[in-house]
């Protein structure tokens, strides 16, 4: 009960925060914009909304405490994802456009196997935040629990120490499991395609087929003992904002400790025809010391969702186990 007292004042800082912002980026056009509402009356959020930005979680240490982007910053900018576009070297996901655009080196996530080049991506978009973490305003996450890093050190230990001793040693992503929710990867395969009833919210996410199925009522009605891997979620409206609140989750669907405590709160507002502004709090306690506040603006794509294939049937965990039984060979010969 503590925790969602806490989330309903941050709740309601946070509404306030997202309406102060918005009306100081409105532009004549905006204010000549009229939401639509559905048959039911409620505000329209429907169709494909693409998380295409290049704004990186944390604040790059270059913009210190500079919170937003200039429009000589924005200008510089995209022009450089333009250009990185053009040179068509390894894939940038999420915030690592930005890095590339002010650093000027492209640096493969995956050097050993390679990775993908530039063409796998969708377009990335602009915009004004230099973090999507809002609070803390140092637009960095909460500093980490001690049980958290310990968790995380020991991962990492295992992770050489056994790479691929079963299937269950390799990340849920690459076992096709899920990719979390929300998920809120950017670049890549990163769209969201939302549709509306009277009584729910249904949330599509093709990363390994997701799709979030919300009911529009307050009150939490699965018993606290059943845990899920994308958590038990309810939505309401407060004003023209949809506010999805989601507890429940499974230990299992985290890297960090007391997953199954973790509790969010979702905001979408649509503040023009053309974007809708998603918030986010989130209060890990296991993980982090407190909570933290993340805002990503979300672009409307006229374009379907395509299908997320990721390795269906599983075929490439067959060559990860053998290629690292293999490896065990070739090291007791070696021994021997």
């Amino acid at each position: 009960m503590e925790t969602r007292f806490l989330t309903a004042i941050l709740r309601s800082s946070a509404i306030a925060y997202g309406a102060l912002a918005a009306v100081s980026t409105l532009s004549a056009q905006d204010v000549a914009w009229e939401l639509g509402r559905t048959i039911d009356g409620q505000p329209d959020l429907q169709g494909v909304w693409a998380n295409n930005t290049i704004t990186p979680i944390e604040r790059p240490e270059a913009f210190a405490d500079k919170e937003f982007l200039t429009d000589e910053d924005i200008k510089f900018l995209k022009q450089r994802v333009i250009d990185i576009a053009e040179e068509d070297g390894d894939a940038l996901f999420g915030g690592g456009v930005l890095s590339a655009a002010l650093t000027g080196d492209t640096v493969s996530y995956d050097p050993s196997t390679g990775n993908y080049d530039q063409s796998w991506l969708a377009d990335r978009s602009v915009h004004r935040r230099t973090s999507q973490i809002t609070d803390p305003p140092s637009g960095k996450y909460p500093s980490r629990t001690e049980e958290a890093i310990a968790m995380g050190n020991a991962a990492a230990q295992r992770r050489v120490d056994h790479p691929a001793d079963s299937w269950l040693d390799r990340p849920l992503t690459e076992r096709c499991i899920s990719y979390g929710a929300p998920y809120l990867g950017s670049g890549y395969n990163s769209y969201w395609q939302i549709v509306q009833s009277k009584d729910h919210i249904v949330i599509v996410q093709e990363m390994i087929h997701d799709v979030r199925v919300i009911p529009l009522i307050k009150k939490f009605t699965l018993d606290e003992s059943i845990k899920l891997w994308h958590g038990d979620s309810r939505g309401y409206w407060d004003g023209d904002t949809l506010v999805i609140e989601t507890a429940n989750y499974s230990d299992k669907s985290g890297y960090g400790p007391k997953t199954s405590e973790k509790y969010n709160v979702e905001y979408l507002t649509r503040i023009n025809e053309k974007e809708l502004r998603y918030e986010i709090i989130t209060d890990d306690s296991g993980t982090f010391a407190a909570p933290y506040t993340r805002e990503i603006v979300f672009d409307h794509s006229p374009d379907p969702i395509y299908e997320y294939a990721c390795h269906e049937g599983n075929y490439g965990m067959e060559y990860i186990l053998s290629g690292h039984r293999a490896d065990e060979r070739f090291a007791l010969e070696k021994e021997n």
